[in-house]
């Protein structure tokens, strides 16, 4: 079985940092992409960045964190990141990390999601 376990939300002062990790565990064949997702109270999830595999890393970013957020992974840990700049207020929610793995059982490829980490930005 394959699980994500995040880490590193917490509460920051506006116009702060925060860095997000989050690592896939199980046995893993491999993995198709990474992405970080979040959910404010009342409001609908959304996809905030995502990152493929392969020799060129594709990044997506969601309007509202370009240039602020930055998105990495480290394949050999199967693990991703989510830099976190220059934070507001609307960027407090939940974080979720979600990636598409191929497994040992069936079946072999499924989207799976982290726990969620809590990130608060507030004076």
């Amino acid at each position: 079985q394959v699980q994500l376990v995040e880490s590193g939300g917490g509460l920051v002062q506006p116009g702060g940092s925060l860095r997000l990790s989050c690592a896939a565990v199980g046995t893993i064949l491999s993995i198709n992409y990474m992405a970080w997702y979040r959910q404010a109270p009342g409001k609908e999830r959304e996809l905030v960045a995502t990152i493929t595999t392969g020799g060129t890393n594709y990044v997506k970013y969601a309007d509202s964190v370009k240039d602020r957020f930055t998105i990495s992974r480290d394949n050999a840990k199967n693990a991703v990141f989510l830099q976190m700049n220059s934070l507001k207020p609307e960027d407090t929610a939940v974080y979720y990390c979600n990636a598409g793995v191929e497994r040992t059982i069936l079946p072999r490829y499924a989207e799976i999601w982290g726990q969620g980490t809590l990130v608060t930005v507030s004076s």
